[in-house]
Order: structure tokens, then sequence, then C-alpha cells
């Protein structure tokens, strides 16, 4: 907002014995003045220059500024600013986004002392950052001279617990940062103690970290530079010294933390702590720099644009989310990827059990598309006849997992995973190479899974169809299904953005298995079964070894296919509540309903468009549903696994190069082709 005020209106505004509230919206509108209409950071650095030397000319008017200063300091407390701003007071990632909420949601309220809430009103424009990073040693210099005051000058405030022997050596900005480094500490040495973290930490490193002891070394820092404030003296060198190095230790045993997530799953709260912790270290330099430095003045307008760009991405919901739970994406890309290599085929081998097991999974498709129906027939409610379809569905997809046959649309997201790992070192000898190897196998993979899904659901519905109108006298649908099917999968109709849509289900149930992985491991459950004298004492240790293992293999597979189910059948069912008029078209199950209607409506279907319009459907619904979800799981895989300003040219141009030389391999595999080494198994 462009001020609508001049200079000098607001310094003869000012006046330090008003209320609260309106000396802190003085305040508001001085720095909107300054601000000005944030085009430029030049022009802004020229209004407080102006305002400088304003003061300057004007005795009076500088003496109230002064004389309002020291009352602010003395009504409001800046240690929790310093300290605690841009940081969650839980260290729990749901409080968190409560409170992010309220924030965003909330006005604030000048009238307050809290300098956190006052610094979130004054400095509300990132653009304040820009302009206090710019700002030169002489303004600093003078803004210093300006504001400076001794303990001894203001009125308790901040000085309240400075010895009476230091009130005349001691400003309150030193003050409040010595509290604000023992607030820090304090804040450090509680996370620290979280026995979620403590149980975590290797042990080495938890011994030597001592976080008990930083209370003690951030005291006998504060005694000895209280002891000698304006000379660096070896007490306080020595203070310092033990400070820091207490300080890394507790920092090295955090970040052992890690080590044990990698193998034993990951937390979203364990990492917000983690990142809380290792972010107050960083805080806790910054306040050093701003007590200790040759410059200070440099060092506290660094700190201040460094509140004023951490108070606006406090606010962010995007960047909590973000930041909390990329540790958690690269871990379900990682379990994914490792089912992921098990979809890739290199050698004719591979590729004709990949057929196989393709096959497999349309004939049972087929017994999909026949529940399917079945549903539809009862004329159940919108909600049940999804759910009973969901169920069907999943049933049908845990069916083919545990019989070891394959679905087509579930290899790109597992797949996308794999491929995004070969990304991460793209500057290696062979990288680019051992990317193309994995498109061309993905390729290949997928023709092969969906000719095996697509060319044995068809018939396997016919022959069903057959056998239905055979023992019972009519056919698995009637005439009008039949040509409801045609309409609906018809691609003149929306069926491309419902197969892009599925698509995303798709990857959506990627997410959920990788996700349910993970929690399975946190949470040790499979360790759980196995030695849980309860379930030992049910199962037999024999049995319940057995169980433990099998869910450990089978849990991601599990929460994939049921997610899979349940969201193909209840997703339109919600849209449809909602008006958005959303459905889904999955290529394996369109092409069994294809095949039923053609059933039904016998050989004279072979002469009408509608048909045909849906048979050219058939391959932009498996091209959709595949491209899509392998889009969104890649992008996944690539922020998971940090790989950014990737040469995309490069990759472009290697795939291009394979096609021209060796088309043929992106559908069927070399004859000399090496398998991949299998990954030894605990």
């Amino acid at each position: 907002m462009t001020p609508t005020f001049d200079l000098s209106e607001l310094l003869d505004a000012l006046d330090p014995q008003v209320g609260l509230a309106h000396r802190h919206l003085w305040l508001i509108d001085l720095m909107r003045w300054i601000r000005g209409n944030r085009d430029s950071v030049p022009r802004t650095l020229a209004r407080l220059t102006l305002l400088l030397d304003t003061l300057q000319q004007r005795p009076d008017a500088r003496a109230k500024l002064q004389s309002w200063w020291q009352v602010l300091l003395s009504t409001v407390d800046a240690t929790a600013l310093l300290a605690d701003y841009g940081f969650s007071s839980r260290n729990a990632f749901v409080s968190e986004l409560a409170e992010r909420l309220r924030l965003k949601w909330l006005p604030g309220t000048p009238e307050t002392a809290d300098a956190s809430a006052l610094f979130a009103l004054v400095l509300c424009d990132a653009f304040d950052a820009r302009w206090i990073n710019a700002l030169d040693d002489a303004t600093l210099t003078r803004l210093s001279e300006l504001l400076h005051v001794s303990c001894a000058d203001v009125n308790e405030g901040n000085c309240a617990w400075v010895p009476q022997a230091k009130l005349s050596s001691v400003s309150p900005w030193q003050a409040t940062l010595l509290e604000a480094l023992t607030f820090c500490t304090s804040q450090i040495r509680a996370t620290g103690f979280s026995p979620e973290l403590r149980l975590r930490m290797s042990v080495p490193a938890r011994e030597t970290a001592s976080f008990h002891a930083l209370d003690g070394d951030i005291m006998a820092l504060q005694v000895a530079y209280l002891a000698s404030p304006q000379v660096e003296s070896p007490a306080r060198q020595h203070a310092l010294q033990q400070y820091l190095s207490r300080l890394e230790a507790c920092r090295h045993a955090a970040a052992s933390v890690y080590t044990h997530l990698d193998s034993n799953g990951i937390s979203v709260n364990l990492v917000f702590q983690l990142r809380q912790l290792r972010e107050r270290v960083l805080r806790v330099r910054a306040l050093l720099d701003c007590l200790l430095a040759a410059s200070p003045q440099a060092s506290t307008a660094r700190l201040l644009a460094q509140l004023v760009t951490v108070g606006q991405a406090r606010r962010s919901l995007r960047a909590l989310i973000s930041a909390n739970s990329s540790m958690l994406a690269a871990k379900v890309a990682e379990r994914s990827s490792e089912t992921g290599e098990h979809y890739l085929t290199r050698t004719v081998p591979e590729y004709r059990t990949m057929l196989r097991q393709a096959a497999g999974g349309g004939a049972l498709t087929a017994v999909t598309t026949w529940m399917k129906f079945g549903v539809m027939a009862l004329g159940l409610s919108a909600f049940w006849s999804g759910f009973w379809s969901g169920a069907a569905y999943a049933l049908s997809f845990v069916m083919i997992q545990l019989l070891h046959c394959t679905l087509a649309t579930k290899q790109p997201a597992m797949t996308a995973p794999a491929m995004a790992a070969k990304l991460k070192n793209l500057d290696e000898p062979g990288a680019l190479d051992a990317f193309a190897d994995k498109v061309t196998s993905l390729v290949r993979s997928q023709v092969a899974a969906v000719l095996g899904n697509v060319l044995l659901v068809v018939p396997v519905v016919l022959l069903m169809s057959a056998a239905l109108q055979l023992a019972l006298g009519q056919p698995m649908i009637d005439a009008k299904a039949a040509e409801y099917v045609l309409q609906s999968l018809s691609l003149l109709g929306p069926t491309a953005l419902f197969a892009a849509f599925t698509g995303v289900l798709l990857f959506a149930s990627s997410i959920i298995a990788g996700w349910t992985e993970n929690w399975f491991v946190l949470h040790r459950l499979d360790s759980a079964m196995r030695y849980n004298p309860k379930i030992t004492g049910a199962l037999g240790v024999a049995r319940a070894q057995r169980w433990a293992a099998f869910m450990r293999d089978n849990i991601s597979g599990f929460a994939s296919n049921i997610s899979l189910g349940f969201m193909l059948g209840l997703v339109p069912a919600f849209a449809s509540f909602f008006g958005l008029g959303l459905d889904v078209r999955h290529v394996t199950l369109s092409a069994g309903q294809l095949a039923a209607a053609g059933a039904t409506l016998g050989w004279d279907v072979l002469r009408q468009p509608a048909l045909w319009w849906c048979v050219a459907a058939i391959p932009v619904i498996g091209a959709l549903n595949l491209g899509v979800s392998f889009y969104m799981a890649l992008r996944l895989a690539m922020r998971a696994h940090n790989v950014t300003g990737v040469d995309r040219a490069r990759v472009r141009y290697t795939i291009w190069h394979r096609w021209r030389q060796a088309p043929l391999s992106f559908f069927w595999p070399a004859r000399d082709a090496v398998p991949a080494p299998q990954p030894l198994k605990d």
C-alpha cells in the first residue's frame, strides 16, 4: 500500500507518552513510509537516508525518537523474537500446521508487548529483507548512533536481569542477545532430550554430545562476557570455544539420527524436530555474530533480514509441507524404486515372463469385469455401488499380486523412481546411457504388459459371456448396458480426460504403498509379529515368523492394490456427489467392458462406428494411464533425490539417438542382454 503521509507529518505525530497500541501504530506507519511502493531498493534506502538527515537537522524530533525508543525497549521483550521467531512452539508437525493456519487466518494486533507479534506487523513484506540486506556500513553506523542506549537509560525491560554494576556498560541490545542465546540453548537441550530423537541417536554420538552440559556452557559464556563486554578476554574466548564445540557435538549427535531413519523408516515428526534443532543451532551462531563480531551492525542487519525471511516462511503451508515431507518422499521413492526394478525387462526370458504374468493379470481382470457388472446390476445407491465396486477391484488386484501376475498400469509409478535414481549422478561416465537403458526397458515392459493384459482380457471376457449365455440364457450384460459402454468409452467423449485422471489415481496408490511400507518399517511391525509373546502364543513361533516375512514382502503391494481398487470405485461416486462428473478409465478394465458389450450386441456391432471409436480409445487410455502416473512419479522421485539442473537436452538427445540406432530395442530385448544383478536379502 502506498503511504498517504509525508515525513514531516510522521515526525510531528511522534509522541513517546501515548498508549502502547498508538506507539506501535506509529512504527508501522514509519516502516510503510520507508518501504514506499516496494518497487526499488535504492529508493527505499534514499528514504531511510532522508529520515536520518532530517533527524540530524531537527534535534527535537531526534530527542523524541530516542525517548520513544527507550520506552519501546522498556515495554517490549525482544528475547523471544531473536531466539524463537520462525520456530514452532511445539516440536510436532501437526501442531505447527495448526499454528500456521491460525497465523494466516487471524489478524494480529499492535496492542502487544510481544516483539515477535509486533515484528510480524512492522516488517511484514518480503521486500524488507532486500533493503535491509542492502544497507551500507555508513548507514548502519548512523542508525546505531541514533538508537544507542545503555541499560542504565531504560526502566528494567530487557535489562532486568543484568547486575547493577554492569548496567552502564551493557546495552539493552547486548542484554537481549545474551538472554536470547540462553533461551535458544535451552530449546536445543530440550530437543536433544526428546525420547524419539534420543533413542535413535548413535550411542557414541549421544555420549559425546552431552546435551545436559549446554546450560553450564552458555552460563559460563554469559558470565565471561559481562565481566568484559568491550574487550575480548582469554576467559571469554575459552568459554566461547567450549560452548561452540559442545554445540557442534550436539549437532553431530542429532545428525546421527538420519542414519537410523534411512534404515528403519522415516517419521515426519522426527524430521521436523531434526530440522528445528539444526535451524536453532544456526540461529545461535547468528546471535553470537551480533554479539561478538568485529562489525556487529552488519551482523545485526543480516539477522533482521533473516527474521523477515523466516517470518514470511512461517506463514507458508507449502514451505512447511515441502520441507518436512521431502525426506519421507525420498524414502517412498526409494522403496518404490526397489519394487520398480522387478518390473523392468532386460533379457528375452524376462520379457517372456512379463508377457505370461500380464496374460495372467488380463485373465483375472476378466473376472473383475464380470464382478463390476454384477455390482451395477444390483441397482445400489452411488456410494454403495462405488464401495462394492472398489471392494471387487481391490480383491481382484490382490489376487493378481498373490498369484504373481501383473497389471500393466501399476508399473510406471514404481519404475519412475528407479529411473530417477540414475539421474542423480548424471555427470558420471555412462550415466546417460544407463538412463536410456532404463527408458527402453520401461517402454519395452509396458508394451509387453499392456499387450498381455488386453490381448487376454478380451477373449476371456468373450468366453465368459458365451458361457453365461449357455448356462443362464443371457450374456454378461444386457443390450442397454452394452450401448452405454459404447457411448461412455468412445474417444469422442471425455475418455481421454478420465484416463489421465486415472493416471493420477495410479500415482496416488504408489504413494500410499510407499508410505504404508515406511510406516510398517518405522514401527517395526515385522519384528513385533515375529517376537511378540501374544502373537507367537496364538500362532506359534514358526507360523509367526512366516507371517512376519510374508507381510514384510507384501505390505506395499497390499496397500497399493487395495487403495487403488477403492479409489477406482469410490472416487467417481464422491465426484458425482460434488457435481464434478469425473469418472475412471483403466485400460485393461475398459478393454474387458468393451468385449462384454461386443458379446452382447453380436456380430452386427462390427458395422457400428461407435465400436471402432471405442477400439481407438483403448490405446489412448493406456498411454494416458501410463504416461500421467509415470510423469508424476518421476517428478516426485527427482525432487526426492535432489535432482536439480538436469540437462534435459542431453537426456532427450541420448534417448532420441537410441531410438534412431536401435528402435527395435524399445519393443524387444536384445538376445545378448545381461540381466540386472539381484540385491542381497537379509
